[in-house]
């Protein structure tokens, strides 16, 4: 493999309909709702870590266990990577915040509160929350009104409850004048029939009766075994939960909301998953798992732009075979319209941008171009404070094929003095500008164009291009000079195949403000097609630090170059 590694001589109409609802961004395409769709880009499955897997165990059958529907539950349970989950997690409170607008999602701050005062109130021997009480209260919020008897005693049934005098359990009865699907006027009643604090919610008024059920005298009579209208003996014959059927004239001072079905239906309502508020969730968790018609590869890359902000470049390739090429002027024209926002945690705009990408061919070169992919870069910054996520739509225009993804955006985390290093970009194609350009361009950084291909895909012909930086290097105080070592390590399965190494600084291209750029070209030629990494490490002598990077790319014998698109 001896010479695998080179220097680096001679580098050589879209329109998005918005609507505003509940303060949130949302993009109708050809009658489809994709807000916060997601696809699944490339690559097989991978393990979550455990860690990972009892977080989202916990959050599915703790955090949000009451409120969750069958529907989503079900989405939730097919989806497989850790990206996936958070991205489900994040659009199932975002549908349930009541104002998007604010800071604060006030439903999941409001679930929160209840589920660590139902932990607080009603824990005894299991915690609060997956008690009866606490879970009723983590549906509804606290009751309008309680009416609570810790200790039972002497009662006085209702005439709708078989009149008489009996003795109760402790028991609890709560109130809400008004829950949405329900009802008015909604009574519970919480019994703890075992005296132990483990309070039941019950389906019918008898449960928290002590003596209904007990034999011999001081059974509590009711007014029907008074008035001489049923006896102790016919009492199993009217609870239901007894195991009876049959007539109970207990039942005549019943209204149509207290028999038994009735009852059933209510106490099945009261103790299921809220209303859903937005009746587009179900197919919205749906598209978001399901929805892809156009495939692409995206990917960020992030750099050190000043002590508050990092540039983010997304880089988007599309296969040129997935594009509609239509007639137009005596060329084949494919077109696509890029949409993205870029929202922190709180659903906060941080940046937006949407796009017209034109990919133009001659009629006689229209099947190479196919072979082809276009990629379309925007590089912006953003302020190192808080996490963000980006939602990205791309829509060929010809056959309004749409492919939508979401993920995260990771920004450098090296803070300090510590020696750290940007994303490395690699490239087929990287060349030294003459002087910075007076706008923004795509692929330009700094005086440098570096063309990315986002597949990572290269033929054994190519070069493979590096570029990247480091900051928080040490100069000479005599010189101004930085003194930094930089090895390239090839490997293949964690085995080392080939090593360079720039003892001198022959790699670097810029220096400025404890920031230095490097730029590295490789040679792949003589490879098999497979998968490879490239390891650099970078020590700052004069510091005395060291850090690193590595990346994953991939040989295959026949590689199509990019294009870049506009």
């Amino acid at each position: 493999m001896k010479g695998l590694f080179g220097s680096l001589s001679s580098l050589s109409p879209l329109r998005l309909v918005f609507e505003e609802h509940l303060g949130a961004r949302i993009v109708w395409w050809s009658g489809f709702l994709i807000l916060g769709a997601h696809v699944t880009l490339t690559g097989a499955p991978q393990q979550m870590p455990e860690e990972e897997q009892d977080y989202f165990e916990k959050w599915l059958k703790e955090d949000v266990r009451y409120i969750i529907t069958d529907e989503e539950k079900a989405v939730f349970q097919s989806l497989s990577t850790p990206e996936e989950k958070e991205q489900f997690i994040e659009q199932f409170w975002f549908r349930r915040d009541p104002d998007p607008t604010t800071p604060v999602n006030e439903f999941k701050e409001e679930h929160y509160r209840r589920i660590a005062y139902a932990n607080e109130h009603f824990t005894s021997g299991d915690l609060g929350w997956r008690t009866d009480r606490g879970r009723i209260y983590i549906l509804h919020g606290p009751p309008d009104n309680i009416e609570t008897r810790p200790t039972g005693g002497v009662y006085v049934r209702k005439i709708q409850e078989g009149g008489g005098i009996t003795s109760t359990y402790p028991y609890e009865k709560w109130t809400y004048r008004h829950l949405e699907g329900i009802g008015e006027n909604v009574e519970l009643e919480f019994v703890d029939s075992t005296e132990t604090g483990q309070y039941k919610l019950a389906v019918f008024d008898w449960e928290k009766d002590a003596l209904i059920q007990f034999p011999g005298e001081g059974g509590g009579p009711t007014l029907a075994e008074q008035t001489g209208l049923s006896t102790r003996a016919y009492r199993p014959a009217f609870i239901p939960a007894a195991g009876g059927a049959g007539y109970n004239p207990q039942e005549w001072y019943r209204s149509l909301t207290d028999t038994p079905f009735a009852r059933y239906e209510k106490i099945a309502k009261v103790g299921g998953a809220p209303v859903e508020k937005y009746q587009d969730l179900k197919e919205l968790v749906k598209v978001n798992v399901l929805y892809e018609t156009l495939p692409f590869q995206v990917k960020a890359d992030y750099f050190r732009l000043n002590e508050v902000e990092d540039l983010v470049a997304v880089t988007i390739m599309v296969n040129n075979s997935e594009l509609t090429f239509q007639p137009e002027d005596e060329r084949q024209v494919a077109r696509m319209g890029i949409y993205a926002v870029v929202s922190g945690m709180t659903n906060r705009i941080a940046y937006e941008f949407e796009d017209d990408v034109v990919v133009r061919s001659r009629p006689e070169e229209l099947a190479e171009m196919r072979n082809r992919q276009s990629v379309y870069q925007k590089i912006f910054p953003l302020e190192r404070k808080g996490r963000y996520k980006l939602d990205l739509v791309v829509k060929d225009l010809g056959s309004g094929k749409v492919g939508v993804a979401r993920q995260s955006l990771d920004l450098l985390k090296g803070t300090g003095d510590e020696l750290f290093l940007s994303s490395l970009l690699l490239s087929d194609s990287i060349k030294p500008l003459n002087q910075v350009p007076e706008r923004d361009e795509m692929f330009v950084l700094g005086d440098v164009k570096v063309l990315p291909r986002p597949g990572h895909i290269f033929a054994p012909s190519m070069p493979l291009g590096v570029y990247f930086q480091v900051y928080n290097v040490q100069f000479d105080q005599m010189t101004g000079d930085p003194d930094v070592a930089v090895t390239y390590r090839l490997l293949q399965d964690g085995r080392e195949l080939a090593r360079a190494e720039d003892q001198a600084g022959e790699s670097i291209y810029y220096v400025s403000n404890r920031r230095i750029v490097v730029l590295k070209e490789l040679s792949l030629a003589g490879l098999e097609p497979g998968k490879y990494q490239v390891q650099i490490d970078v020590e700052d002598r004069l510091g005395g630090r060291k850090a690193s990077t590595v990346e994953t790319f991939q040989v295959a014998s026949e590689v199509a170059l990019s294009n870049p698109a506009g």
